[in-house]
């Protein structure tokens, strides 16, 4: 015969809940005053300051920057696009209404028709990038496979969108889209660098593309490469200047390799080899790379050291 299980009393760990218990918290009413008197106001805080001056909603940055994307990716139909990139034109004027253009230049309406204007050519700099992929990359099986599974893809389809309005001198706008990029994929391109065509990154996780980087024609990157700026106590004095590498064309940078200075040349057509810290230039056709790390080695006769080297 089964017995019984134990009484709740038996048991001073558990703790009886009423059947007609609400489920639900509720603060004291004092402190409940205190917290939304203390984050009411505009004064004391440059978050609170900034915030109350008006601050542009980023998710209707990002619902358009999808939505541009997208275009750019997938829509050939003449019917679809007949109403998708008017839509597009509509809510990057909407956008652009929001933010703080700069002066005496173009307005709202004259950006967002050089914007459509220049679909097309944002569309071709993207299929360059598809055919530098699959060029670049033995484990691609097609061109469709690229354009909807690569991480670099939707990341270089965000930036090549988020650097012609940084061009433009579009404030704000390019930055969002550039951070949900790095978000989704862990690919961060500032939306002022300039990258040039056949823009390949293989894996791109923990990619760092700084502002003032110059990048040439088919140039290729691998995971964790950084190509960024010098640091200053008081960084602000750098503000403005070129602080991030010229990378001249048909350079392959490898995994781990970390190039920064705005006076750094990688000259065209070197290899830059994994883990190597530079912050002085090369010319063409170099070779760099850091040296090969001695392997240890523990059998069953002891210890035996294995230089490893490969090439590049």
């Amino acid at each position: 015969m089964a017995s019984n299980p134990p009484s709740r009393a038996a048991s001073p760990k558990l703790r009886t809940i009423r059947s007609d218990a609400p489920g639900s918290f509720t603060c004291p009413a004092d402190v409940l005053e205190a917290a939304i008197e203390g984050l009411a106001g505009c004064d004391e805080t440059v978050l609170s300051e900034t915030v109350c001056g008006g601050i542009l909603d980023p998710t209707a940055v990002v619902e358009w920057v999808d939505r541009a994307k997208r275009l750019l990716r997938f829509r050939v139909d003449p019917a679809e696009l007949r109403s998708e990139v008017p839509g597009i034109a509509d809510g990057l004027y909407k956008l652009l209404e929001q933010v703080d253009l700069p002066e005496g230049g173009p307005d709202a309406a004259e950006l967002t028709t050089r914007f459509v204007a220049n679909l097309v050519k944002l569309r071709e700099q993207l299929s360059h990038d598809v055919e530098a992929a699959y060029a670049g990359d033995p484990a691609a099986a097609g061109y469709d496979e690229i354009v909807l599974a690569y991480p670099a893809i939707r990341a270089l389809a965000i930036h090549r969108i988020a650097h012609e309005l940084h061009s433009y001198g579009v404030p704000l706008l390019p930055r969002i889209m550039s951070e949900y990029a790095h978000d989704h994929t862990g690919i961060d391109i500032h939306p002022g660098a300039t990258i040039g065509s056949h823009f390949f990154i293989d894996h791109g996780t923990g990619i760092v593309i700084g502002e003032t980087a110059h990048i040439g024609n088919h140039v290729r990157l691998y995971q964790g490469v950084t190509i960024g700026a010098t640091s200053l106590r008081d960084a602000s004095k750098l503000r403005g200047k070129k602080r991030h590498p010229t990378i001249e064309d048909d350079v392959t940078i490898y995994a781990g390799a970390t190039i920064l200075g705005g006076d750094t040349v990688i000259g065209r057509g070197s290899v830059i080899g994994g883990n190597v810290f530079l912050t002085e230039s090369v010319p063409a056709n170099s070779r760099v790379m850091a040296e090969a790390p001695r392997q240890l080695v523990k059998g069953q006769d002891g210890e035996e050291s294995m230089q490893l080297h490969w090439d590049i």
